[in-house]
């Protein structure tokens, strides 16, 4: 199971920073990844990281401002947000993908493992 934590609400230019942390198997080979939905919108990726770190993706929006980082012996990925915007308000999942050839998908169906969400809200 994946259990995501560090939402909450913040002004607009402050930061907050997500962890989504592993349970019950080893996320080692696995590519892990943020996602996030905003009401009346499609669930859609923030940023993911190959299983190695070597290989990164960011949504155009966030590039500059979010940070994606795991820690393979904790089992935990992260999500650093900076100079947040309140278009960066939504509910933010992470995702998990067995690949161990680093392979780094950006749609939802590439990923098995989901975690429960947790609320960012950024207000103007």
């Amino acid at each position: 199971q994946l259990q995501a934590s560090g939402g909450g609400l913040v002004q607009a230019g402050g930061s907050l920073r997500l962890s989504c942390a592993a349970s019950g198997r080893t996320f080692s080979s696995y590519t892990l990844a943020w996602f996030r939905q905003a009401p009346g919108n499609e669930r859609g990726i923030v940023a993911a990281i190959s299983w190695s770190g070597d290989s990164t993706y960011y949504e155009d929006s966030v590039k500059g401002r979010f940070t994606i980082s795991r820690d393979n012996a904790k089992n935990t990925v992260y999500l650093q947000m900076n100079s947040l915007k309140p278009e960066d308000t939504a509910v933010y999942y992470c995702a998990a993908d067995w690949a161990p050839r680093g392979r780094v998908g950006v749609g939802s169906d590439a990923y098995d493992y989901w975690g429960q969400g947790t609320q960012v809200t950024v207000s103007s």
